[in-house]
């Protein structure tokens, strides 16, 4: 119904950036919310930031100040641009969307997922 495609993530020093985007397509009316969510090896999966359609976002603690997200509502495309990047930034990064389909039923739809790596 509903894809969402990451692209963006590597490996990269510490202090380093990176900036990940991510396309949705396929059955959408619109998208109410978009957003990174991320999970390190061993651990549960966690929110980065997320964005709603009007614009207002909702950053992690550890995301504040560093990284910031944006939206083109017209692409239903996200992006992340992470600068100061820290080895505890290394994870998978997915990409995470909520929509509202062409059948007016609400999808949430997953990346998935790409790799950061951050270096010391």
């Amino acid at each position: 119904q509903v894809q969402l495609v990451e692209s963006g993530g590597g490996l990269v020093q510490a202090g380093g950036s990176l900036r990940l985007s991510c396309a949705a397509s396929g059955s959408i009316f619109s998208i109410k919310r978009m957003g990174w969510y991320r999970q390190a090896p061993g651990k549960q999966r966690e929110l980065v930031v997320t964005i709603i359609s009007g614009g207002s976002t909702n950053y992690a603690d550890s995301a504040k100040g560093r990284f910031t997200i944006s939206r083109d509502n017209a692409k239903n495309t996200v992006y992340l641009q992470m600068n100061s990047l820290k080895p505890e930034d290394t994870a998978a990064y997915y990409c995470y969307a909520e929509v509202i389909t062409t059948a007016r039923s609400q999808f949430i739809a997953w990346g998935q997922g790409t790799q950061v790596t951050v270096s010391s």
